[in-house]
């Protein structure tokens, strides 16, 4: 995982709540995750905070923060939509957010059996947020694009990778697959077990839309390899509606992408390589 470029504690939170938001200051401050581009804290019991902890990682913060309410509005699950947007101060750079506290348990936690009750949740959230986005949405180079534009990364990180010929010829088979033709749509574009929240009844909630886009709906689509066991997915695929086979041989494609790429760069976080070795396999039964 990349390591963090600026330093972010509780005191520096404290510090921005209490000079742009002070109603919200004084309450309980803990760290939830450093994760791959964001820290996140959790204030009070209803809200967290969430900051950048990478340069690269602040674009994908004003995505967020833009869109996310819009998307709230078109899906029946919570999604971190900020209720409040902070700007650069106090010794920090770059923008952040207060969002609402999601509660659940992060899927990546539970058994892939136990999951299987994501699959109603999981493809009606899908159905809804894929549908055609606007022309000044968001575009991300690595997801919702042709998936030979991945070739080049894909190979490079083989030697890192087990099964690796196998893998390079289903890689070579599914990139020769027709390319989406449709128009680009809302894409979430980071599909994996630890941005999804299950609760009592199913789906309570999708985490992390830093990697929002406009393209193809395959990329979210590897969520059935992501997330499920292979009764959980022929559910989840079931309850997507009419999924051509085209787009759901490219959702394996970007499963095989982007599982590839986790188990690359993901030795220091355990749970995050578990979920990289979990995809292979899926890929490989």
């Amino acid at each position: 995982m990349p390591a963090a470029e600026v330093e972010i504690d509780a005191e520096l939170v404290g510090r921005l709540l209490e000079a742009q938001c002070p109603e919200l200051a004084g309450r309980p401050l803990s760290l939830v995750a450093n994760g791959w581009d964001n820290t996140i804290f959790r204030l009070g019991d209803d809200l967290c905070v969430r900051l950048p902890r990478r340069q690269v990682a602040v674009q994908l913060i004003r995505n967020e923060n833009r869109w996310l309410p819009l998307l709230a509005s078109r899906v029946s699950v919570p999604v971190p939509a900020p209720v409040y947007v902070g700007e650069p101060g106090e010794g920090f750079a770059w923008p952040w957010s207060v969002c609402r506290w999601i509660e659940g348990v992060v899927a990546s936690e539970v058994p892939p059996p136990q999951r299987r009750s994501l699959a109603p949740g999981l493809g009606a959230f899908f159905r809804a947020l894929h549908v055609p986005a606007p022309s000044d949405a968001p575009r991300n180079p690595v997801r919702g694009v042709a998936l030979s534009e991945r070739s080049p990364a894909f190979y490079e990180r083989l030697h890192a990778v087990p099964d690796a010929s196998e893998l390079t010829a289903m890689w070579e088979e599914l990139v020769a697959v027709p390319q989406w033709q449709g128009p680009p749509v809302w894409v979430h574009g980071d599909p994996h077990p630890a941005n999804i929240l299950i609760g009592q009844s199913g789906l309570a909630g999708v985490l992390d839309f830093g990697d929002l886009t406009a393209g193809d709906p395959a990329t979210d689509l590897a969520a059935g390899w992501f997330v499920f066991d292979e009764p959980g997915r022929r559910s989840f695929r079931e309850h997507l509606g009419d999924i051509d086979d085209d787009t759901w041989e490219r959702a394996r494609g970007w499963a095989l992408n982007i599982g590839t790429a986790i188990v690359a760069h993901t030795d220091d976080n355990p749970r995050m390589a578990q979920v990289g070795r979990h995809v292979l396999e899926q890929l490989l039964v």
